[in-house]
């Protein structure tokens, strides 16, 4: 159930209460706020309030709360609560809430976790962490409506008012068979437009989407998203069924894979930690490698360069001309990548497209070059006139930059995806490495031809 802010509560009161020690006052004002609400409000404490401030809540909101607080915090409220709190607790959570916290707490505090939860949550919680990390059994959760496929109306809703209460969502219901196959899925709604006594096999919907534990959740999350799913079942290799995949899983699923992206769009492993919780010793360790891996392909830029030397010092004006080139290929390639990268990642590129991408970016490159290379033309007549050859090698090179950018930005994440890597290490960094080194050579065997300099 939602809840609206109180607009005469604001934090910096509510620290002040707590301050102040006025607890009755507080806790009155607590209970009017959102769970999350809360939760921000507890991370701005001190070690001794936050216990103090979470006990005061009610054993259901407390539940909700300490879903919603951070590793840190939830790691010292269970390290300073009774058993049985801690018990009351875990009991009360989603499944799949349990297991996200179990994965982040340290081993001692995990196993003192495990040693007061019953025999049943353990053993459930024990098989969700035996799932592959980032699969579709890692972030379902075993709290859902499941109905027999020989219930009627009447029965179903009668088991949804006994049991819906200890589910994630009502709203949509499976059917399965004595064996737990999923055999179908109904909606609340499909229930409330028939009558008592028809069965539930009469109108469920046989053609379910559903997803496989070991199915990778980025998959999950764009089979969700592409058919408009509140939840999505999840069966085992026999097609039977475990549980599901809810909607609010989905949406932190999709920030942490687009959070993964950017980071490794600009060149750094990905961190599992927000940023302000990060070490400075971890974001260095994570931006390094990639650092060091371009430096070094860098070296093949000064290779170039050593190679047509006599070129430019036969005619040392080619060389300023060259940050413009290079700047140019890795924007224009930048561009390409970017649309690409993201063109698969909400599922409208796929690699056979290659051809379709590929013919698409070269007309795209054929006008952007020449539209590059005549304001280039007219710009460096303007300023060396009388250069007309120079003038030819510089915006041909702009042009054929251009193209091979294009194509190079394009190809290289299709590319990468068929290879099974991601994607996204394609970026910015790496597609800009490769042009720099392209334009060069492009460039100077122009410059060679048309002004008729040795290399």
């Amino acid at each position: 159930m939602s809840k609206e802010l109180m607009p005469e509560i604001d934090t910096e009161e509510l620290l002040q209460m707590a301050d102040d020690k006025q607890y009755r006052r507080l806790k009155a004002a607590l209970l009017e706020l959102n769970e999350v609400d809360i939760a921000s409000f507890i991370e701005e404490l001190d070690s001794e309030r936050t216990v103090v401030v979470f006990r005061m809540l009610p054993k259901a909101m407390a539940t909700d709360v300490f879903a919603e607080l951070p590793v840190e915090k939830q790691t010292h409220i269970i390290n300073s609560i009774t058993d049985r709190e801690l018990s009351e607790i875990v009991e009360e959570l989603y499944v799949d809430d349990a297991v996200d916290m179990l994965e982040e707490l340290p081993a001692t505090v995990v196993r003192r976790v495990l040693q007061n939860t019953k025999p049943d949550t353990r053993k459930l919680i024990n098989q969700f962490l035996n799932y592959p990390d980032n699969s579709a059994g890692s972030i379902m959760t075993a709290e859902y409506i499941g109905l027999k496929k020989t219930m009627t109306v009447e029965q179903s809703f009668a088991y949804i008012r006994k049991h819906g209460i200890d589910s994630e969502t009502i709203y949509t219901c499976y059917v399965m068979d004595e064996q737990r196959r999923l055999y179908g899925v109904v909606t609340v709604k499909d229930l409330l437009m028939n009558p008592y006594e028809t069965t539930l096999e009469e109108i469920m919907d046989v053609h379910v989407i559903k997803a496989v534990t070991t199915e990778d959740q980025e998959e999950v999350a764009e089979t969700m998203s592409r058919y408009g799913l509140l939840s999505l079942p999840v069966v085992d290799s026999e097609d039977r069924l475990v549980g599901i995949v809810t909607v609010d899983d989905i949406m932190e699923v999709m920030e942490e894979e687009a959070t993964e992206d950017f980071e490794k769009m600009a060149a750094m492993l990905p961190s599992e930690k927000p940023y302000l919780r990060t070490s400075v010793f971890q974001l260095a360790k994570n931006r390094i490698p990639w650092l060091l891996i371009l430096m070094l392909s860098s070296t093949i830029t000064g290779g170039i360069l050593v190679k047509y030397e006599a070129a430019f010092s036969a005619l040392p004006l080619l060389v300023t001309f060259i940050p413009m080139l290079m700047d140019t290929g890795g924007n224009s390639g930048s561009q390409s990548s970017t649309m690409i990268i993201r063109g698969m990642a909400v599922g409208e590129i796929e690699p056979s497209d290659i051809l379709k991408v590929l013919w698409k970016e070269v007309r795209v490159g054929v006008m952007v070059g020449t539209v590059l290379a005549a304001v280039n033309f007219v710009r460096l007549m303007l300023q060396y006139p009388g250069n007309t050859l120079m003038c030819l090698t510089v915006v041909l090179s702009v042009f054929c930059t251009v193209l091979v950018a294009k194509t190079i930005g394009c190809t290289l994440p299709i590319g990468a995806k068929v290879l099974k890597l991601d994607p996204a290490i394609m970026a910015s960094p790496m597609i800009t490495t490769i042009v720099d080194a392209v334009s060069l050579m492009v460039y100077f065997t122009l410059a060679c031809r048309l002004l008729g300099m040795a290399a």
